[in-house]
């Protein structure tokens, strides 16, 4: 088994995360968006034009976020490089496909830090198994992420977490 990669690498994406989440105030943005309208500010190259001030524009949770890889992952893997600028059919798609795709690249980038861990044999095999479980093999459409034993494995992050929480504040 190969992890995806992890860290997101704008160039290789379509701008998903500049369309598909909704913006508040509340959340560090300084206009209200709509989740899958593009952001005002994206340019047609999918560049951000404002890329230099987002922090003096209030543009704060753009640099706070990360889809740790989901985002070129769903655009280069799930649809071969193709965008929802060329083809404006895929826009709801992709933007779905990053919806499900990001939480499990979250939950893989916090079992990559379980691992490091010094853990006992239980908790390092729970560790591997929720790992496994959320990389399938060849992944070619969405569907191969929704499936039932990778979404029960995402839901088990949260209680695995807590139980090896003594072991990563250093307590045991």
């Amino acid at each position: 088994m190969q992890l995806p990669e992890l860290k997101e690498d704008c160039s290789r994406c379509a701008a998903l995360c500049c369309l598909a989440y909704p913006f508040t105030a509340e959340e560090d943005f300084a206009l209200l968006k709509e989740p899958d309208h593009p952001c005002p500010n994206l340019g047609q190259d999918f560049r951000c034009t404002i890329h230099a001030d987002l922090i003096p524009r209030g543009f704060g949770g753009c640099v706070a976020y990360s889809c740790a890889g989901a985002g070129q992952r769903v655009t280069q893997i799930l649809f071969d490089g193709e965008t929802w600028q060329e083809d404006p059919d895929l826009l709801h798609h992709m933007t779905y496909a990053l919806r499900v795709l990001r939480p499990i690249h979250e939950a893989l980038l916090v079992l990559q830090e379980i691992a490091a861990l010094d853990l006992p044999a239980e908790s390092r095999a729970k560790c591997s198994a929720l790992t496994l479980a959320l990389c399938p093999e060849n992944p070619k459409t969405i569907w191969d992420f929704e499936q039932d034993h990778l979404q029960e494995a995402l839901a088990e992050l949260p209680d695995f977490v807590e139980t090896i929480a003594d072991f990563a504040l250093g307590v045991t």
